[in-house]
Parts: C-alpha cells; sequence; structure tokens
C-alpha cells in the first residue's frame, strides 16, 4: 500500500481539477482523507513488527525508487493525515476557488508523504523542492501585491538554501556511489571522517535554514503574516512543513554519525528557544506571535534531540507530535478571530471568550499544552525532555518553559473583555476541528506513555515524585510569568525590537557564515 499513499493525493488532487472542484468531489476529497487518515493508522500498526519496503519497478534497491516506512516515517505519515484532515474539514466552505485551493494542498500533501517514505536521499532532494514551490503559490494564492513579494523573496531563499542541500547530496553520490540512504549508511560507517566533513556542513546548512535555526530565523515568520494566504496554510507551515525539515534533520544525523555535531545544535536550539521567545513576546500580531513561537518551540525539540539522553530524544520526538498540534489548533483559532474581529493586532480584540466559547476553549487547551500544564501533552514531552539531562541543560529548558509563559499570557488576553457586537456568522465547520484538536491535548497527556510506545515502540515511564517536582515548578513559572509579563508589557521599545527583519542579502550571507563555520567546528 506505500505508492497508494503518495499517488492517491495526486489523483485526487488532478480529478478535483478536472471536475472544477464541484461539492460532491469537494465532500468526496474529505471521505478519501478520512481514509488515507485509517491507512495511515494500518501502516503505524505494520511497522512496529517491521520495517516496510516497497521496489518501484521490481528494480534492484540500489538501482530502483525505494520506498521504505519505518516507526519514525509511519508517525510522520500518520501527522500529515491527520493535519490535513482538519484542514480540509475547516475550509471545507471556502468560497475562494476551492477546488484549486484544495488541489494545491493536495499536491502538497503528496510531497510532504512522500518525502517521509522515500528511501533515497535525491528523492528527498526533488520532494523539498515540490513542496517548497507548492508552498509558494499557497502563500501567493490571492496575488496581492505585498504577498506576490514576499512569496518571491521566500522562494529565491529557498533556491540559494538547496544549492548547499544539492552540493552537498552530489558529494554524498561521489563517496558511495548510491542514492540509497540505508545502503549509505553502511558505507558510510567504514568511510573516512576526513571525507564526510564537506557533505555533512553542506547538506546541514540547508537543513538548518528549512528549520529556521539561528541565523535564519527571520524568513519563517514572514510567510506566516501573509494576509491573503487561504487561512489553512500557516497552520500547515508551522504544523507540518517545518516538521519535514526536522525530519530530515534526523535522517541525515543518523547518515553521518560518525562526524555528526549534536553539541553544536543543542547550542543553536537555545539560542533559537531564547530569541524565538523574546521575538514573540514583542509582536502584536497573532500569526507573528504564533510563529516565532515555533521558533522557540523547535529550538526545544533540537536540544531533546541531540542531548545524548535517550528518554531525552524520545520527548524530543513527542514534543514533534504535540507541537504539530497544538499550533494547527492555533493557528485555525486565530484565523476565526481574525476573521470575525478584521484585525490580527491583539491589542485591538478583546472578549473573545463571550463571542466565541468553543474557539476560545480550544485554544485554551491547547495554550495549556504547550506550556507544559500538568496532565497536557506538553507537559509529558518536556519531562521526558528534562528527565535525564545535564543539570545546567535543565535549567535551560525551565527558562524556556518560563519564557513561554510569559508570551502566551500576552496571546491570552484578548480572550478576556467584552465581546464586540461582529454580525459574522461562525461557521461549524471551523469549530469542528478545532475543538476536537484542543481535546486531543489533554488526552495526549493522560495517555501520554501509551502513544509514545504505540508511535516510537518504546516503553516510558512516568516517576511520581519527579513528576510532581515538575509540576511545582511549573506553577512557580506560572507566578513568575505573570509578574514578568505585567512588567515587560509596559516597555515601549520591545515593539521596536520585534520589528527586526534580515534583508535578502543579510540572509543569504548568514548562510555562507554558517556553512564556514560548522565546517570548521567539525573539521577541527
Amino acid at each position: 500500500m506505500l505508492p497508494f499513499f503518495v499517488i492517491g493525493p495526486v489523483l485526487v488532487a488532478v480529478i478535483l481539477f478536472i471536475t472544477s472542484g464541484n461539492r460532491i468531489m469537494q465532500a468526496l476529497s474529505v471521505v478519501f482523507q478520512a481514509g488515507l487518515l485509517a491507512a495511515s493508522v494500518w501502516l503505524l500498526i505494520q511497522t512496529r513488527e517491521t520495517v516496510v519496503y516497497f521496489n518501484i519497478g521490481d528494480y534492484d534497491s540500489l538501482l530502483g525508487i525505494v520506498l521504505r516506512a519505518n516507526s519514525l516515517s509511519a508517525v510522520f505519515v500518520f501527522l500529515t493525515a491527520f493535519i490535513f484532515l482538519a484542514i480540509f474539514i475547516f475550509t471545507y466552505k471556502d468560497k475562494r476557488e476551492q477546488y484549486m485551493f484544495r488541489f494545491l494542498l493536495f499536491i502538497l500533501e503528496a510531497a510532504l508523504i512522500g518525502l517521509f517514505l522515500t528511501g533515497d536521499f535525491f528523492n528527498i532532494f526533488v520532494l523539498v523542492e515540490v513542496s517548497t514551490l507548492v508552498i509558494v503559490i499557497l502563500t501567493m494564492y490571492d496575488r496581492e501585491r505585498r504577498n506576490v513579494f514576499y512569496g518571491k523573496i521566500f522562494l529565491l531563499l529557498n533556491i540559494v538554501a538547496i544549492q548547499f542541500f544539492l552540493l552537498g547530496l552530489g558529494y554524498l553520490y561521489r563517496l558511495t556511489g548510491v542514492l540509497n540512504l540505508a545502503a549509505a549508511t553502511e558505507i558510510l560507517a567504514t568511510t573516512d571522517k576526513s571525507d564526510l566533513v564537506l557533505p555533512y556542513t553542506l547538506i546541514m546548512t540547508a537543513v538548518a535554514f528549512k528549520c529556521s535555526l539561528i541565523p535564519f530565523f527571520s524568513w519563517l515568520p514572514k510567510v506566516r503574516l501573509y494576509p491573503g494566504a487561504p487561512s489553512g496554510v500557516a497552520a500547515i507551515l508551522s504544523g507540518l512543513q517545518i516538521k519535514s525539515a526536522i525530519y530530515i534533520y534526523i535522517c541525515f544525523s543518523d547518515l553521518f554519525s560518525p562526524v555528526a555535531a549534536p553539541e553544536l545544535f543543542v547550542v543553536l536550539g537555545i539560542i533559537m528557544g531564547l530569541f524565538g521567545a523574546v521575538m514573540a513576546f514583542c509582536q502584536t500580531d497573532i500569526k507573528l506571535l504564533l510563529a516565532y513561537s515555533t521558533i522557540s518551540q523547535v529550538g526545544l525539540i533540537m536540544i531533546g534531540l541531540n542531548s545524548g539522553c535517550e528518554y531525552s530524544r524520545i520527548g524530543g520526538l513527542y514534543h514533534i507530535v504535540n507541537h504539530a498540534v497544538f499550533k494547527t489548533t492555533l493557528f485555525l483559532c486565530a484565523s476565526v478571530i481574525i476573521r470575525v474581529y478584521g484585525t490580527a493586532d491583539i491589542t485591538r480584540i478583546r472578549g473573545v471568550f463571550k463571542r466565541m466559547p468553543v474557539v476560545s476553549v480550544a485554544a485554551f487547551l491547547a495554550v495549556l499544552g504547550i506550556i507544559g500544564a500538568p496532565f497536557f501533552n506538553g507537559s509529558i514531552s518536556k519531562y521526558f525532555i528534562t528527565y535525564d539531562i545535564p543539570q545546567w541543560l535543565y535549567a535551560v529548558v525551565i527558562v524556556l518553559s518560563l519564557c513561554t509563559i510569559v508570551y502566551y499570557y500576552k496571546f491570552s488576553v484578548m480572550f478576556t473583555g467584552k465581546a464586540d457586537n461582529s454580525d459574522i456568522e461562525i461557521e461549524k465547520c471551523w469549530v469542528a476541528p478545532i475543538a476536537f484538536l484542543g481535546v486531543t491535548r489533554l488526552a495526549g497527556g493522560i495517555f501520554g506513555p501509551q502513544i509514545i510506545e504505540f508511535f516510537f515502540r518504546y516503553p516510558v515511564s512516568i516517576n511520581a515524585f519527579g513528576y510532581f517536582q515538575k509540576t511545582m515548578i511549573f506553577f512557580a513559572s506560572v507566578a513568575a510569568g505573570f509578574w514578568i509579563f505585567k512588567y515587560a508589557d509596559k516597555i515601549r521599545w520591545l515593539e521596536s525590537l520585534g520589528s527586526l527583519r534580515a534583508g535578502f542579502k543579510t540572509l543569504c550571507g548568514s548562510l555562507l557564515v554558517f556553512f564556514i563555520v560548522m565546517t570548521l567546528y567539525v573539521g577541527l
């Protein structure tokens, strides 16, 4: 069934395009997506026992195209199908050339799933390019002048970054003579380490850009800000697109394990987490706050994946899943709020809870998840991230969690106060996926260890006393965060700090600087 996961969405996209998206086909596309989600659950179950392979065209695995699903890639496929189903339901009544929007969404889904299932590194390059092009088209969907301008900048930056990736893959092929990831891993394990430095740093420079690691932080939030882009685009970018970059990072870190530099990415994760948190607090636009929050949380994920502790790595993987869902929830909630209030300015929005209680409760549950409230999914992933890491790194994670609490205080202010008199009707198709996604945040906490064991085939347990200690730290952080919020919210120059953006030339130069620094670090 592996080819079905890639070919199926493409076929549905073509049928939608040919039929101009009549009402029956729009409904059937949602049914298909539900079926794809069910198939992804089947794939999760299959990969618990073995790695699933499919050789396209019956060629030798070293010559042909190979699809392979292991326990990790199956989780990403499931996550993709789950979030896209929520997006399809949320945008069901969107009037703006819906069939074309769904056509692009299905193509993007096929590219992402293909990225997670492909067994050779050149196909990773091709699928990254396809997904990037579709994202560019989606962000310029309404053809507004500003959207088109920033979409072109986004495309040009990705073209520059992907050259590092392509050069690295070319060097990798020169070393191994194969494109297959599994075969290349075996060959590189016996290759001289000095020969691995250049391809590793070339590839990781591009991956760092895709993950929006420092110093590439500013391009990602710009994409989230597009007011003319369809409502689901920002949710997909934050919930899935950046996770695909993290998946690539994991794959190539394993491939280049002899020369991998996890300690460097721990440092980058710390910088990324702190800087993203500060920039999030400085924003008054809802989407920008959530976008910089994504940068901060990816920093936390990098700490978990690279700390060198098994429980911490599992916590980082679970936080990938958690963050994808609660950030999708928050972006969809933000989309509804912006539609109803006609503005994305947090300072001008009040009374959201009275105006739309269900959306507000779902957003509140997502916030509790992302700040790590007890019994919510974020608390479980953060518990395992900090389970056995060094004390100094534990203190850093506590600071990052405190910063998260501070900027979500700012986000939550708009839910208080008197409701407006907006006459915009809130569609049921908006509320249903948001409410379901919100509830899953609590379920992901209560059944966290069982979900981790099912997803990653790694049995974990929670120490009651240790969890109680972390709960006390959380409540102390909530109190401290409120005091910091009240003080910092009065500092006016923070708004000017929040408007800092790196230009095209600066970002291109930073790619080169990052590559040089990383090459020197790994090589020496």
